[in-house]
């Protein structure tokens, strides 16, 4: 389906131990920058001694959002073997990072590149890869008599309530599955008092 991608079902760790070094990978499901910024500040909080929190993120169902970031070691050694698992797992909406304590011996560039992909990889192997749907959120109103026909029109359709406030004027939050957007639309139109809202 055009509006599913993969990601990941939960978060998840990995671990992996290089010459006195430890890379500690998470590796999170996200959906959007605020949800990465979160994550990366609570890591750099609990794991404060690290010397390096590397990350990559990719976002969209076109994973058209994207960042790696090799927080101070050399220059695409450890960001991009991170998102490149991200990538290569055809994973979105997914958080990586990999905290580094370093071990006392220099791995070399190569040696890092290893290193980080090989933590995030383990990461993402201790995870479940699923199938998510794009889904928008439809805010409406309608008069209380026309609850059958609203209510007729999630259960055919098999949607979500995320919201509901029922008096004489009803007011609900929707979640639809981009693609059955213009469809729903189009019956509601139909239902005299739906007044869509922002």
């Amino acid at each position: 389906m055009e509006d599913s991608f993969l990601t990941l079902k939960t978060d998840s760790e990995g671990l992996y131990k290089e010459k006195g070094s430890k890379f500690l990978a998470f590796a999170y499901p996200v959906s959007d920058e605020d949800e990465v910024k979160e994550k990366l500040e609570a890591l750099k909080k609990k794991y404060y001694d690290a010397r390096h929190h590397c990350y990559a993120y990719i976002l969209g169902k076109d994973q058209d959002t994207f960042r790696a970031n090799d927080d101070g070691e050399p220059n695409h050694s450890a960001g991009d073997p991170i998102l490149g698992q991200i990538r290569s797992n055809n994973l979105s909406n997914v958080l990586i990072v990999v905290v580094r304590y370093f071990g006392g011996t220099k791995l070399g560039v190569g040696g890092l590149i290893t290193a980080y992909k090989t933590a995030a990889s383990e990461a993402i192997e201790a995870n479940q890869i699923v199938t998510d749907i794009v889904t928008k959120t439809l805010k409406f109103q309608f008069e209380y008599l026309d609850m059958n026909d609203v209510m007729k029109l999630i259960k055919d359709y098999d949607l979500q309530i995320k919201k509901q406030d029922f008096d004489n004027i009803c007011h609900l939050h929707l979640s639809i599955r981009e693609t059955l957007l213009d469809e729903v639309m189009g019956i509601l139109d139909d239902i005299p008092s739906v007044k869509m809202l922002n």
